[in-house]
């Protein structure tokens, strides 16, 4: 059953290579870390969640509105996920939602975003207010779009189709539908962000780290399934082997 319908737009991808150790705390039970090349990554992304509707309904002053996270890459059988560390929006009600059904990590802050068209160039950037302090990342991009290139890292950053989240000793999965994105290329960027103000003492390493790429995707309609548990199934099944 379909739980959300919605346009993701104008994604900034910011990716970094980063040592699995520090991810292994936060991987849910049932899944294992994905690597593409023998490298493991994590991303902040921001993007705009558009025509928003939740069991097909629009709610009121919450159908347009600005999302960043921080995500790594996981596979469960051999379908290919993300975990999320932090989902920051500027809602509450989306926060009390996802946090509740979902047991995602949502928190509200004040945030807002700009998009610019010039003759030359595009530029995007998402802000959000933390402590007093505004954070952003942006982008500057050329203006032709083109097809993400089959087995690159971007292709590995953008096609994970499933959601996974841990919530005490279970684990849950949800699945993102959406087409393959085109993207127009990056030529520059600026991340202005306190990362261990944001996520935590683990990435305070990313504000020392260069990223291995920038991607900005732009977007598409997406639907976002009913999640279900998969570490109890999990469980389940050992025991009907073992039977």
């Amino acid at each position: 059953m379909t739980f959300l319908k919605a346009y993701w737009k104008n994604l900034i991808l910011i990716n970094y290579e980063i040592n699995p150790n520090i991810l292994t705390p936060f991987l849910p039970k049932g899944t294992a870390l994905d690597s593409f090349n023998g490298k493991y990554f994590i991303s902040i992304v921001g993007f705009m969640f558009k025509d928003t509707k939740v069991l097909g309904v629009k709610l009121p002053f919450h159908i347009n509105f600005e999302e960043v996270n921080l995500r790594f890459y996981v596979k469960h059988n051999g379908k290919r996920g993300v975990v999320f560390i932090k989902e920051i929006v500027p809602k509450p009600l989306i926060t009390f939602v996802a946090n509740s059904i979902y047991h995602e990590h949502y928190q509200t802050n004040k945030m807002t975003h700009r998009w610019e068209e010039n003759d030359n160039h595009n530029e995007f950037e998402y802000q959000w207010k933390l402590n007093d302090q505004w954070q952003s990342i942006s982008v500057k991009t050329e203006k032709t779009l083109s097809d993400i290139k089959d087995n690159s890292e971007e292709q590995f950053i953008t096609e994970h189709y499933f959601g996974y989240t841990k919530h005490k000793n279970k684990t849950y999965e949800y699945e993102v539908t959406h087409p393959t994105w085109q993207n127009l290329k990056v030529t520059s960027f600026k991340v202005n962000l306190n990362f261990e103000a944001n996520y935590g003492q683990y990435f305070k390493i990313l504000q020392s780290l260069k990223p291995t790429s920038v991607i900005l995707a732009t977007g598409s309609k997406i639907t976002v399934k009913n999640k279900r548990t998969i570490h109890k199934q999990l469980i389940q099944n050992t025991i009907l082997k073992q039977n």
